[in-house]
């Protein structure tokens, strides 16, 4: 009986030893910091790719971003998932690529044109616009979806919002243009005081 004591106890000195390593080295590996653990579904979301083939911005040549995207820390976190541009009531929206219009109608009290892009499984929203599309319509990048609405938007002006969704996941709209289209225009010199200008 004491032999099949001393087996077990051997035994469980092993499992022991196997144990309290485990646990140290539990203890040494380094912890994530807080905001690494909490930016790391976003993370995720930062690495998905986006192919540049918006055409257009969605209005105006070279918009003005009143507000950028901004990512929030969580799921539900606070933040600004689309990007704001500048824009009166009545200035044409355009697709920024081709795409079939998902849905043109109100959300919230919000008009909304949803366009599914091309050869991806993203899409572009757009609000507050008033549609002159419909759903199931194909539109070609540059096209006109609809029109600025004079009320419903977020900003201190009228503005468009606009979106870029992978299913459920919103990403940066801007990602979609190529940078000659995020570049500014050329610059153009102006005239030296005291030297004619060539006819």
């Amino acid at each position: 009986m004491r032999d099949g004591f001393r087996m077990r106890a051997k035994r469980c000195g092993r499992c022991g030893t196997w144990l309290v390593l485990g646990f140290l080295l539990f203890l040494t590996a380094p912890a994530p910091a807080p905001e690494q653990a909490a930016l790391r579904p976003m993370a995720r979301i930062a690495d998905v790719s986006v192919p540049t083939i918006g055409r257009t911005w969605p209005v105006g040549t070279r918009p003005t971003v009143l507000r950028g995207w901004e990512p929030p820390a969580t799921v539900y976190g606070r933040g600004h998932r689309g990007v704001d541009l500048a824009a009166p009531a009545g200035t044409p929206v355009r697709a920024v690529a081709a795409g079939r219009v998902s849905f043109a109608g109100r959300v919230a009290g919000k008009a909304v044109v949803s366009v599914e892009l091309t050869g991806t499984v993203l899409r572009t929203t757009y609000e507050p616009v008033t549609a002159s599309v419909q759903k199931g319509d194909e539109v070609a990048a540059g096209e006109v979806v609809g029109v600025v609405e004079p009320t419903g938007s977020h900003c201190p002006t009228t503005c468009v919002h606009w979106g870029l969704l992978r299913g459920e996941t919103y990403l940066d709209p801007l990602s979609l243009l190529p940078p000659w289209l995020l570049r500014r225009g050329p610059s153009r010199l102006l005239p030296v005081l005291g030297v004619p200008v060539p006819a």
